[in-house]
């Protein structure tokens, strides 16, 4: 079930790249993985995933030492500080970056471990009170600032749209991030390059792709629904 579900999903990205003139290869999949067993990680590992995306720091690390090291892991669910130093050094890219503290926690972490770390700026585009993220301006604030620290390097944005029933209606919110991190990136500030947009999940993800995305964050549509027992 897992390799059709995760061909399927790797068909409709192409298609959503086809029908804006995007090359695929600009779109990287992360099979979000969070609740899932690792015999389930490991048949989408044998269909040719390797980008897999964790909420939390504990279930990432629990995981991390019983599949192949060639994958590469997301941290993609809200960051506490003190968690910080289990993740350096093991994951590829942190998209939920959200206030300039945590910001120099993984900053102090990473220098400490002599390593560098992607980060990601979570915005909170829709203004949704039970997410978290940061308003356009205190994103474009936290960059300025987040991005004088030493070892880390901000690769772009990150953005959990509103649950809706049409995609559509997600459409301005994508269009608006991709807008912010094209006016962010004019600014020409050092360590920042706003080369990466992460956003879109399985009832969006192609509406996201043709508005700029270039990671999906994909769980369902792959792995089938969660189970939270």
């Amino acid at each position: 079930m897992v390799q059709e579900q995760l061909q399927e999903v790797t068909t409709r990205i192409k298609a959503a790249c086809e029908r804006v003139g995007r090359d695929p290869s600009e779109v990287t999949l992360v099979a979000v993985s969070k609740t899932k067993p690792v015999e389930m990680i490991r048949e989408a590992y044998d269909a040719g995933a390797r980008e897999f995306g964790e909420n939390k720091v504990q279930e990432m690390m629990e995981k991390y030492d019983k599949l192949p090291d060639d994958i590469h892991w997301h941290m993609i669910g809200h960051l506490q500080r003190n968690k910080v130093k289990y993740l350096i050094g093991k994951t590829c890219l942190i998209h939920s970056v959200d206030s300039y503290r945590l910001a120099q926690e993984i900053s102090a972490q990473s220098v400490k471990h002599e390593t560098d770390t992607d980060i990601l700026i979570e915005v909170n585009i829709a203004g949704e009170e039970t997410k978290f993220g940061l308003s356009r301006e205190e994103t474009i604030s936290l960059v300025e600032e987040a991005a004088k620290l030493p070892r880390i390097h901000i690769k772009g944005l990150m953005v959990v749209a509103p649950f809706v029933d049409d995609p559509e209606d997600n459409r301005p919110y994508f269009k608006e991030i991709k807008e912010l991190s094209v006016d962010i990136a004019s600014k020409k500030i050092d360590n920042v390059t706003m080369c990466m947009l992460s956003m879109g999940m399985t009832g969006d993800f192609e509406v996201a792709i043709e508005e700029g995305a270039t990671l999906v964050r994909v769980g369902t549509g792959i792995f089938g629904e969660r189970n939270y027992s």
